[in-house]
Parts: structure tokens; C-alpha cells; sequence
């Protein structure tokens, strides 16, 4: 290409506040490269890359990641080096508001205190008023508990505020996004934002459900989409929780679709999972692999 790496990327700025993204440069840049329109690609590569936003971001957010800044250099030197075989790029991003379950603000002590960040509520907790739901909504937080664990899903972690509406935390990360714009211009396409999250009764670390909720929500555009790709690649953050329950659901949905299911890599380079998950993620990791033949693979080993 004729745009250097470096023209795009700031590494000494991925994960700053800092930094216009400058998207009319990478938008010029991008229409500059001869490179043919994503349309007429005759194998269809899709990167998936989750809440890949300020506040997973080691140095700046609110719930940070260790190691997600060198995810993000590795993630964006992995679409320079392929942007003219990769086709789409759909991102989600977490989107919340103050008030939501698994927010402090939603609970109460006995003695009208908020839980700490990371304090583990369960359904005992709340039946026994440990814990309460601040705001009249008892009934239906203690029917979300109760199904958490008669789902066997992860318990209820109240985790501290990220990714709130119309904050920084809650945008793409300034680098990643340049990438993300070069790439659109350079491909004559348009990548694809899905939001998640924004249900105050539930938690959905995935992008295609919540934990629970009466509604029974799939996100069938991410799940067609998905479907109409030869090969899909999967990064962003956290491994442990966002990225691992993504790729979960997507499986289970195509757990019958083998040759389906075999056509997802995990770039595990390009991802890392939140202090203390380390192992259970690997572990998770693998019987995926084995379950439904995905591949774990480094992408420095991956050229499309």
C-alpha cells in the first residue's frame, strides 16, 4: 500500500484521550490506495471485533484490561497488513446507562449501601435483603438471580460504571478507530456498529443475548451476518467475559453447522481476559475448539 502503517497508528497513543481520531485524514488516506471494492472480493472475510472502547482500555477506562493496549497495536497491524482481503468489519460496543442491574447504584444494604465494584450478589443475598433493589425493582431483580442460577450463567458482579452514554469511556478506541475508517475508504465499505447492552434488567456480555431476560432478545442481523462470510476472525476485550460469551453464543446457535462453525478463528493475540480469568478462559477456549472445530490462532501466523 501506499500509506505507511505508521501514518495511520499512533502507538504512542492507543489508549489516550488525548489524540483526535483525525477520521477526514484517514478517509482521505484510505480513498488514495488502489485497492478493489470490498463487494468484489471473492472470498468474504469478516473481522468481529468486541467492545474494543476506552474504558477496557489499560491506562484509561474504568474497568481496563491489562495487556489491551498491545492487543489493540497487534489487532491493527493484523487489518494493515490484510485490508485488501478483509471485507467487513462489525464491532459491538457495550452501551449502559447509570442505572442498571449490575450497576452499584441499583443495590442497597440494610443500611442504604451501595455495594463495592466486584462484590458478587446472589439470589440468597437478595431473598434474605443483604441486598435490595434500590429503586422498587425487587420482584423483577430477584426473578433475574434466580434464573442466573437455574441457567447455570455467571453469577451477578456489580461491576464498577464503564461504558455509560455519550461518555469517552464508552467510544471505540482512537487508534483502532483510524484503522476501522482507513479500512472503510480504502474497501469502499462501511463497518457495522452494533450496540449491546442497554437492558437495565439484565446483564449481556454477549452480542447476541443477555444472561436472561423475559424477552428472549437474539440479535439475528450479527447471526445472518455472520453466515454469509467464508472466514470470520474474532478480537477485543475482555477475553474472559465479552469475547468468550460472543463466540459461546454464536456456536451454540450453529452447534449443528460444523462447516460453519470451523470457519472461526479466535485471534488470541488480540485479546486478553480480566485479572484472575486467565485460566478459565484458556480452558473455555479449548473446549470450544474441540466442541465445534474453531481455531486459536496468533494473528502474526494469519495472512488472508
Amino acid at each position: 500500500m501506499n500509506t505507511r502503517y505508521q501514518q495511520i497508528i499512533d502507538i504512542n497513543h492507543i489508549a489516550s484521550y488525548a489524540i483526535n481520531e483525525q477520521i477526514d485524514g484517514m478517509l482521505a488516506l484510505g480513498q488514495s490506495e488502489n485497492i478493489k471494492p470490498a463487494a468484489q472480493d471473492e472470498k468474504r472475510n469478516l473481522l468481529l471485533a468486541i467492545d474494543v472502547q476506552n474504558d477496557f482500555m489499560e491506562g484509561i477506562g474504568s474497568l481496563a484490561v491489562q495487556g489491551s493496549r498491545a492487543d489493540v497495536q497487534r489487532l491493527t497491524q493484523w487489518m494493515y497488513h490484510n485490508m485488501a482481503s478483509l471485507t467487513q468489519i462489525i464491532c459491538s460496543l457495550d452501551c449502559h446507562s447509570m442505572m442498571q442491574i449490575f450497576h452499584p447504584v441499583w443495590w442497597v444494604d440494610q443500611d442504604g449501601n451501595h455495594p463495592e465494584p466486584f462484590t458478587i450478589i446472589t439470589y440468597e443475598d437478595a431473598v434474605q435483603g443483604i441486598w435490595v433493589a434500590a429503586n422498587g425493582g425487587n420482584e423483577r431483580s430477584l426473578e433475574y438471580l434466580q434464573n442466573l442460577e437455574t441457567d447455570h450463567k455467571k453469577k451477578l458482579c456489580i461491576w464498577p460504571y464503564h461504558c455509560l452514554e455519550g461518555t469517552a469511556g464508552a467510544k471505540l478506541e482512537s487508534q483502532f478507530t483510524k484503522m476501522l475508517y482507513f479500512h472503510a475508504a480504502a474497501r469502499s465499505t462501511a463497518p457495522q456498529l452494533i450496540y449491546k447492552g442497554q437492558n437495565p434488567y439484565s446483564e449481556m456480555y454477549g452480542i447476541i443475548k443477555a444472561e436472561y431476560d423475559r424477552d428472549q432478545y437474539i440479535n439475528d442481523e450479527v447471526l445472518s451476518a455472520v453466515s454469509q462470510f467464508d472466514a470470520i476472525y474474532i478480537a477485543g476485550q475482555a477475553s474472559s467475559h465479552c469475547v468468550l460469551a460472543s463466540v459461546t453464543q454464536i456456536l451454540e446457535y450453529f452447534s449443528d453447522n460444523k462447516e460453519l462453525t470451523s470457519r472461526i478463528t479466535l485471534l488470541e493475540d488480540c485479546m486478553s481476559p480480566i485479572a484472575g480469568f486467565e485460566d478459565n478462559t484458556r480452558q473455555q477456549f479449548e473446549v470450544l475448539r474441540k466442541r465445534y472445530g474453531i481455531h486459536i490462532r496468533k494473528s502474526t501466523d494469519i495472512v488472508l
